[in-house]
């Protein structure tokens, strides 16, 4: 288990994620597929091609996905029994095939549950960067995290 107990976490707490993610054309075509996006800025190169952007857009869920997934493995692997909500989610910048994107988590808020005594919710910020150090997505994640066996 690599994921923290609850009474492990502090305010203030900054992951940057060892594990990184360059995208492909399959991660795109699958995941656009999968969920029945007919988007043409994710599945058609010459309608992509004609947009303001000149190429393939990865589509922006994968995006989100992939964030909280690089995430996982540091945060909350193995002690998570439920995430309550992502909030504030935003894309400032498309990302593109062969973008290699990395995240930071930071700790921004922790408390007691009120009706699970054997957990506690913390709040990350996750922040995904490409490459070139430019934010591509972010969000607020909350989670239920166990607390450490007594």
């Amino acid at each position: 288990m690599a994921g923290r107990y609850y009474e492990q976490w502090w305010v203030g707490d900054v992951i940057e994620h060892a594990l990184r993610r360059t995208v492909t054309e399959t991660d795109n075509l699958l995941f656009t597929t999968m969920t029945h996006n007919s988007q043409p800025l994710h599945l058609d190169a010459e309608a992509a091609r004609a947009s303001e952007f000149g190429r393939i857009l990865v589509n922006g869920t994968f995006t989100f996905a992939l964030m909280v997934g690089l995430s996982v493995g540091d945060t909350t692997l193995g002690t998570l029994v439920a995430n309550l909500g992502y909030d504030k989610v935003v894309m400032p910048a498309p990302v593109f095939i062969g973008d290699t994107l990395a995240c930071r988590s930071e700790v921004t808020a922790l408390r007691e549950s009120r009706s699970r005594p054997e957990a506690g919710i913390v709040t990350f910020a996750h922040r995904l960067t490409n490459q070139s150090g430019v934010v591509v997505c972010s969000c607020l994640r909350t989670t239920l995290v166990r607390k450490a066996p007594a």
